[in-house]
């Protein structure tokens, strides 16, 4: 019997973080005793988030161009040098059977080693706008994996498979209706509309609805308004925000995510490309408010992509004071809007995606699902 021996290397955010541990985790079920060794970058989360999900990583000590301090840059070229000396390193030492990369500043150095010491490389790509590092190690995939459609042009020399990105379990299992939710979470059954900016949270979120919470009493909607840590106590204690509390439901953090996308009926968000497939496969009509200082400007493109099929609208962070209600209300007034960008958004979600990821890479390298065996 022979279980494959893996290298993951994704990191820096929870995005590229979270799909690389759910395609091992997918891997683990297949083959318990596969070996699985992640490559991330010293001092960002990965450090700490993969081994509270139970697997080893090594860090490299690795970063991205820093605009704000240019002279720390010439450090760069010496820090590139070292992590490939190191990946070789590793690789050498744990032998992998294939390598697969999610994004973030190790992926590059690891897979590109790898490519280069003849092992399979594989890239799952969350955005529909790949950074420049995918681009150029696509040429030396086996495959890639979009979570958007219509990436061939991007990657023309590498076979490229629309299979959405990894995401959550509990987003996709034990679903419960939206009357079941809004008892659940102790709603009542009006309009619901959910606020999600991230683990941090997006002041351009909060500073919106803080503007327009007489808007949203008069309207008569409930809001779970998830302000992430940024703004959490000072919203706790404003008094406008807790003479709403009927309506306004203030959370720092939303443990059961997967109970809020289904209480609610509208669904405002920032565009990082797996809080996009989560909402997706949610199956809600959403406003998107792109995080702009994000690379390559990824997060509009990512909403952008969705505007085009109908299945959201878009807000930009500038445009918050002046569109942001309008745009909210007109959605929330239309149920035939809403059951309407409902059908388009389903094109985006993709509960198997973590399932049909690893079926492709062992079907790519001829391993033996069933038994375990390379052909």
């Amino acid at each position: 019997m022979i279980s494959p021996r893996v290298i993951l290397s994704g990191g820096g955010t929870g995005g590229h973080i979270f799909p690389a541990i759910s395609i091992a985790e997918e891997i683990q079920k297949r083959y318990p005793k596969a070996e699985f060794l992640f490559i991330g970058a010293l001092s960002k989360m990965e450090m700490e988030k993969i081994p509270q999900a139970g697997f080893r990583v090594e860090g490299l000590d690795i970063a991205g161009f820093d605009r704000g301090n240019i002279l720390s840059n010439f450090k760069l070229p010496f820090r590139l040098l070292n992590s490939l000396f190191k990946v070789r390193k590793i690789i050498k030492n744990f032998k992998p059977d294939f390598a697969v990369g999610t994004g973030g500043y190790a992926s590059g150095p690891a897979l590109w080693t790898a490519s280069r010491m003849g092992v399979p490389i594989f890239i799952q790509e969350q955005n529909s706008f790949p950074g420049i590092t995918n681009k150029i190690l696509s040429k030396k995939a086996k495959a890639i994996f979009t979570a958007y459609p219509d990436m061939e042009h991007f990657f023309p020399k590498t076979e490229v498979k629309f299979l959405g990105n990894p995401v959550r379990q509990n987003i996709v299992q034990d679903r419960v209706s939206s009357q079941e939710a809004k008892k659940i979470l102790g709603l009542k059954d009006n309009l619901t509309i959910l606020s999600v900016g991230g683990s941090q949270g997006s002041r351009t979120l909060n500073i919106g609805w803080k503007d327009n919470l007489d808007k949203l009493k008069e309207r008569g909607y409930q809001l779970i308004w998830q302000t992430g840590k940024l703004d959490y106590a000072s919203l706790n204690e404003d008094q406008q925000i807790s003479a709403l509390k009927d309506q306004v439901f203030l959370k720092e953090f939303i443990g059961d995510m997967g109970v809020a996308y289904a209480a609610a009926d509208v669904i405002v968000s920032r565009a990082g490309a797996i809080a996009i497939s989560e909402l997706a496969l949610a199956v809600k009509p959403m406003i998107l408010v792109p995080l702009p200082t994000a690379a390559e400007d990824h997060q509009t493109k990512n909403a952008q992509r969705l505007v085009e099929r109908g299945a959201a609208f878009m807000v930009k962070d500038v445009e918050m004071k002046d569109k942001f209600w309008q745009t909210l209300e007109s959605l929330c007034e239309d149920q035939n809007l809403r059951e309407e960008m409902k059908t388009h958004v389903m094109e985006f979600g993709k509960p198997e995606a973590t399932k049909e990821i690893a079926d492709e890479i062992f079907k790519s390298m001829s391993f033996n699902n069933a038994s375990g065996n390379k052909k």
